[in-house]
């Protein structure tokens, strides 16, 4: 017969790793003062039928591929990040920062779900909140289930009596089991919860949907194990002060992990941005000085992008450096090569960036629209109407070649850009006799200059 006993063992807040002993430095990570003490109980005297069954290794070539079975959901944006829509038998971990949108997202997906029985677990709002919710997004469903359970056990009993095709949890963190004796939330909590409904998504073919907590530093809350777990992160990211959402996938087994999905927060819940192009670059209203339209890459997705700078002299002796949505760090190597390779003195002046929308970008090629606007607002001289541009800067002053430049030059032209400037010899083997814009093909910061201001 099992005889089960309680142990105590420390385990890292930060990757999951155990230990029986406490130490100041995780041994696995290497992570200081992550270490967390929890009961655990061990079975011993199981029997080892659960090893009965072996499976049989086969050549690669012998195994037969099939294609995975989607259910397809009501957002487009949601689909293209996940792949092409929700796998069966998938477990799919959406995280953000609190009241980004993650269950407005959820909720909003699967109130529009109409031939499927859904069954949403809350271990953080009632009943009466999400329907409050539901009202307020403008949508009912028959077949949406509501239970607000912290219990795993009475998770699954509900499961049995629903029989659910789609499962959610919201959130994995407020969910415990009954087997341990540590609180929600917990490393061995985390991971006890997330190893089951792993096992049943699996066994059963129902996807599940977990809802995640993020810590200080932006990353999923709990073991690094729970990422390692389900088969695809989202990351649901955005400034709650700004009406844009970006929906990235950091893990995708079934996708690729360079699909986003946009999203606009109203107060009737969340919509699909299609053409974000349209959404955060301004072509209408006056000339103005310090402002430049960058062509940039969100996965495989181009879009237009505004790029605002401000410079001034110095009120108070020291300059200041102020940047939204983009790397102080590299906007200040761009600094240092206007100063060093263009001859321009910013040396003692307040340079001030930022990227239209809320939006927070990464992609080199927005060097040469943050160079231009950073010109425009020095010399004051406002940027022809109808010009773009794309191109990462190196520290000589040199303007590199960036990837897809095809999509770029059609997303611009598609938007009604006439004028482009993209870095010398990033055509090579491309057909320009299409393309219903002009290029101008740049090699340094100085010809680039040129060409905007003569």
């Amino acid at each position: 017969m099992a005889k089960t006993r309680e142990k105590t063992l420390w385990f890292c807040s930060e990757c999951g790793a155990d230990s029986p002993k406490w130490s100041g430095r995780c041994p696995a990570c290497g992570a200081w003062n992550t270490m967390v003490e929890e009961k655990v109980s061990s079975t011993k005297g199981a029997s080892s039928s659960r090893n009965a069954a072996r499976s049989t290794a086969r050549p690669v070539n012998q195994i037969e591929t099939t294609d995975e079975p989607r259910y397809h959901m009501p957002s487009e944006e949601l689909n293209r990040v996940l792949g092409g829509g929700l796998v069966r038998g998938s477990i799919v971990l959406i995280g953000g920062e609190p009241g980004i949108g993650k269950s407005t997202l959820v909720l909003q997906n699967l109130l529009a779900v109409r031939n499927r029985r859904i069954l949403y677990v809350s271990g953080e709002e009632s009943a009466t909140q999400l329907k409050l919710r539901a009202d307020r997004i403008g949508r009912g469903s028959d077949n949406l289930f509501i239970v607000c359970e912290t219990s795993l056990e009475n998770i699954f009993q509900h499961i049995d009596q629903v029989q659910p095709e789609i499962l959610v949890v919201d959130s994995i963190q407020t969910i415990a089991s009954d087997t341990l004796e540590s609180s929600a939330g917990s490393v061995s909590q985390v991971r006890e919860c997330a190893a089951s409904l792993l096992k049943y998504a699996k066994e059963s073919g129902v996807p599940v949907l977990l809802i995640g907590h993020i810590n200080k530093e932006g990353t999923i809350a709990g073991p690094k194990v729970l990422e390692h777990i389900v088969d695809a992160v989202l990351q649901f990211e955005g400034d709650r002060q700004h009406m844009y959402r970006l929906l990235r996938a950091i893990k995708n087994r079934f996708g690729s992990t360079s699909e986003i999905g946009i999203y606009e927060m109203m107060q009737r819940g969340l919509r699909e941005v299609t053409n974000p192009s349209e959404m955060l670059v301004s072509l209408d209203g006056d000339e103005l000085s310090g402002v430049a339209i960058g062509v940039t890459l969100e996965g495989i997705r181009p879009f237009l992008i505004e790029v605002q700078a401000l410079v001034s002299t110095a009120a108070y002796g020291t300059p200041q450096r102020s940047v939204n949505g983009f790397d102080s760090k590299r906007m200040n190597m761009l600094l240092a090569v206007l100063e060093k390779r263009v001859g321009f003195r910013l040396g003692q002046k307040d340079v001030f960036l930022n990227i239209a929308g809320g939006l927070r970008v990464s992609d080199p090629a927005l060097d040469l629209g943050v160079v231009a606007a950073v010109l425009s607002s020095n010399v004051d001289m406002a940027i022809s109407r109808g010009w773009c541009m794309a191109g990462e800067v190196g520290l000589s002053g040199e303007i590199r070649p960036v990837t897809r430049i095809e999509q770029r030059i059609s997303e611009a032209a598609k938007l009604g850009m006439t004028d482009m400037l993209i870095p010398a010899g990033n055509l090579k083997g491309i057909d320009t006799s299409r393309m219903n814009i002009r290029i101008h093909q740049v090699a340094k910061v100085s010809d680039a200059f040129r060409e905007l201001f003569g």
